[in-house]
């Protein structure tokens, strides 16, 4: 099923509506859809170059407004659903605790879940479900997204098709690598 989804996401790249779908698609992945827009981004920046900054600003966009959309389904979701079988089972406490834990450090997740592979998704859920200040998940989610997108924007504008094998395979391991470092060297100064 997920190679199908896959396919079909694809397939909008080449099409005459392909920006409105890589929007649509980057909207619902940062809430639900497991597909993430970067097959749709791609394409499109190697077939329309000159778009390239335009893909990475829609991208930015739709993708930080579906961020809300998760934000708000962590928030409302979770008073109705979730909140009453924690309290249930008396976990609640430790709910307390996560959410403390969150809050502290809900920059830095929202940042990290916004440019590295981890889903998205699951950090925009979570944020709601946590209470991160909106504005907070907001700023890390636009600074995060923007930079993941606009780097494949420019790495795609700037060394064409060259570049897709290397940006398919290995950008979501550089992505990594770099918040690893940056945060690793944020904790040295802090201990130094």
């Amino acid at each position: 099923m997920i190679r199908r989804l896959y396919d079909w996401t694809l397939s909008l790249a080449a099409g005459p509506r392909a920006p409105a779908a890589l929007g649509s698609v980057s909207f619902v992945e940062s809430s639900v859809f497991p597909i993430p827009p970067d097959i749709l981004l791609i394409p499109m920046v190697i077939a329309r170059r000159e778009k390239a900054w335009w893909y990475a600003l829609l991208c930015t966009i739709t993708s930080v407004a579906g961020g809300v959309l998760g934000y708000l389904i962590g928030m409302f979701l979770f008073e109705q659903v979730a909140q009453p079988i924690l309290s249930f089972y008396g976990k609640m406490e430790k709910f307390d605790e996560f959410s403390a834990v969150f809050n502290h450090w809900g920059w830095w997740f929202v940042f990290i879940a916004g440019l590295t592979p981890f889903p998205y998704k699951v950090i925009t859920i979570a944020s709601g479900v946590a209470g991160l200040s909106l504005p907070i998940f907001i700023v890390a989610s636009i600074v995060s997204r923007g930079l993941r997108f606009f780097i494949v924007a420019g790495l795609l504008y700037f060394f064409g098709p060259p570049i897709k094998e290397f940006i398919e395979k290995r950008l979501g391991l550089m992505f990594t690598l770099f918040v690893v470092l940056l945060v690793g060297g944020f904790i040295l100064l802090r201990f130094i």
